[in-house]
């Protein structure tokens, strides 16, 4: 990754595939760094994480509190005491980058922003973020501790492949272009330009502050190949989204995903002196698998499977191997497994069937 040379304006930038979370470039990409409104990824995975547990809804509405009515910024001028709902409120984060969305996000999933950015640290060490440091779930830098407000290239695209992975209804608010809040009252527009001027974005978000920069985390999706191009600290708002399609450009134009899943089902495996008498084999995995593009048409799969397997047979145990190829080299080889233990029989078990096979093979008088 970063062997290429890209026309990257900035100071940090990384492009992963969202499937299998591979990097296909990279510069500068542990580089602890400011990253402005791009933190709200993790506020946003948060929030969706709490309306897949059922601890909130969309159709919920929140009381705005002083608090998140006071934020500077972006903001979508949320007053005291007004009644919002979530769904307002994602969209609000997502489109406009509203600080005052975010914090009142944080305040309906837990209660107090102070143990919703220490949700936010426990998640991202929980991702492997070990560049990432939250003092705030909104990006801003309108406090003293917010120089230790730090992230990188490389962590914001493991977050932001989190959202989109495991929560891909994030993307009915980040696809928007221009909507309203407030029952049509108030309108948005969306700062991520390439929603509107880039083919196939799904997302994600951008972050300006005078000491971070121009930033984003943007993401598109061609040909059922998801790309998550990060760039930070770029000189100005053109530098980034240039950059970032530069980044998914060369992403979309080199890589493909292949499909482990079979055309057809593989054959039962039988079992010797076991309590059934055949397993069905399953791959180990089924998660795609990305190549060089070029090679996409000359793919080929072969499997190898045991042709019978004594009992007892462990769960998990290896029964075979699915070989992905193209032009004689191996792409992958995905283990073929028994998904269920089968159990040996046991003397009593194995001298009564012997037993019913004589009984059924002895000569009527």
């Amino acid at each position: 990754a970063g062997a290429v040379e890209l026309p990257i304006q900035a100071e940090a930038a990384l492009l992963m595939e969202k499937e299998t979370g591979q990097v296909l470039y990279a510069q500068n990409e542990h580089e602890a760094l400011e990253p402005a409104s791009v933190t709200k990824v993790m506020t946003l995975l948060l929030t969706m994480e709490a309306i897949e547990k059922g601890s909130l809804h969309y159709d919920d509405v929140v009381t705005v509190s002083a608090y998140a009515a006071s934020m500077g910024g972006s903001h979508v001028y949320l007053s005291e005491g007004e009644q919002i709902t979530v769904d307002d409120l994602l969209k609000a984060v997502c489109v406009a980058s509203g600080n005052d969305a975010a914090v009142a996000l944080a305040e309906c999933v837990t209660g107090v922003t102070e143990l919703f950015v220490e949700q936010m640290n426990t998640r991202a060490k929980e991702l492997g973020m070990t560049d990432t440091h939250f003092v705030n779930c909104t990006g801003l830098d309108d406090e003293p501790s917010a120089a230790e407000h730090l992230t990188s290239a490389y962590d914001i695209a493991l977050m932001s492949r989190e959202l989109l992975l495991h929560h891909p209804d994030i993307k009915k608010f980040t696809t928007i272009w221009m909507d309203t809040v407030r029952n049509g009252a108030f309108g948005l527009a969306n700062t991520n330009k390439l929603v509107r001027f880039y083919e196939g974005t799904t997302g994600l978000k951008t972050g300006y502050t005078s000491s971070a920069g121009h930033c984003l985390s943007a993401s598109a999706q061609r040909d059922g190949l998801e790309l998550v191009a990060v760039v930070l600290h770029c000189a100005s708002s053109p530098d980034r989204f240039q950059s970032a399609k530069a980044l998914l450009d060369y992403g979309f134009a080199n890589y493909a995903l292949v499909s482990t899943e079979m055309p057809e089902p593989l054959q039962p495996v039988p079992v010797t002196l076991g309590q059934k008498a055949a397993v069905q084999p399953e791959l180990q995995q089924a998660a795609p698998i990305l190549i060089e593009k070029g090679l996409q048409a000359a793919v080929t799969r072969t499997v190898t499977l045991a042709e019978r397997v004594e009992a007892p047979v462990a769960a998990g145990q290896q029964l075979g191997t699915l070989t992905i190829s193209a032009n004689g080299e191996t792409l992958a080889e995905i283990p073929i497994i028994a998904p269920e233990a089968i159990e040996q029989l046991t003397w009593w078990e194995l001298t009564c069937r012997l037993l019913r096979r004589l009984c059924m093979t002895m000569p009527e008088e």
